[in-house]
């Protein structure tokens, strides 16, 4: 359980109780709301970093430019030639 052992578990809960003493369940319960009120608002930022991507996702694929047209189909296409010349080696 989160990467310890039942031996560091156990010097955990006596350091607790010392330190606590009477006053634990209180203690634990007030960590506990606090631990759940702090993931809460974790969502709640993950939840708008994902609408924002979301967003901009849409953004850009409205951006993006519509693939090739097809209104030529009677056209074939030939390959475009290289831009550069073909390398001839010295003689």
């Amino acid at each position: 359980m989160f990467g310890l052992s039942p031996f560091e578990l156990a010097v955990i809960g006596v350091i607790a109780v010392v330190l606590f003493g009477g006053n634990l369940p209180e203690v634990a319960r007030k960590f506990g709301s606090t631990y759940s009120q702090f993931r809460r608002s974790l969502q709640d930022v993950q939840q708008q970093f994902r609408q924002v991507q979301d967003e901009a996702s849409r953004a850009m694929s409205m951006d993006t430019p519509p693939a090739k047209s097809t209104s030529y189909d009677d056209e074939e296409e030939e390959p475009d030639e290289p831009s550069a010349p073909k390398f001839t080696p010295p003689e």
